[in-house]
């Protein structure tokens, strides 16, 4: 029995294709942050990118996001070690911590709905940054990390 690439290799031994499968599809990296500036304490929001579909959590323009969102952190082998600020629930993190990836992830169950549909993502939980308020205090949440 063959095990999955994601058990035998590291994540910068991974090809194009399995780096990009490995995204569970959450959307959580695509919500906005704040940091307290006393305390570096990290807060997510439930304010979305305004390139994020609030409800499949998929990019709308995910191969030329940097040229309409310039800020986007584009996650790769060079700076997985620098971003501190994934969610415990992100894959990436997880591989990178040696942890295996949960039961519901996608690349586990063959469904890429499945993690929507184990409640994991933000589906149905934001707003687009384009209806919020410009207060970001207002939709701090505790529940993405």
């Amino acid at each position: 029995m063959t095990l999955p690439f994601w058990k035998t290799k590291r994540l910068e031994e991974m090809t194009r294709d399995e780096w990009e499968s490995v995204c569970d599809g959450c959307g959580k990296c695509c919500l906005h942050k704040l940091q307290d500036e006393d305390t570096d304490t990290l807060f997510y929001t439930s304010v979305a990118c305004r390139l994020l579909d609030c409800n499949s959590c998929q990019c709308s323009d995910y191969p030329d996001r940097k040229q309409h969102v310039p800020d986007c952190v584009q996650l790769s082998k060079d700076n997985i070690d620098e971003i501190d600020w994934m969610p415990s629930t992100c894959a990436y993190r997880l591989l990178r911590d040696g942890e295996d990836l949960p039961e519901w992830h996608p690349l586990v169950t063959g469904d890429r709905q499945s993690t929507i549909r184990a409640g994991m993502s933000v589906s149905g939980r934001v707003v687009s940054e384009l209806d919020a308020h410009p207060d970001l205090e207002r939709y701090i949440v505790d529940w993405p990390s």
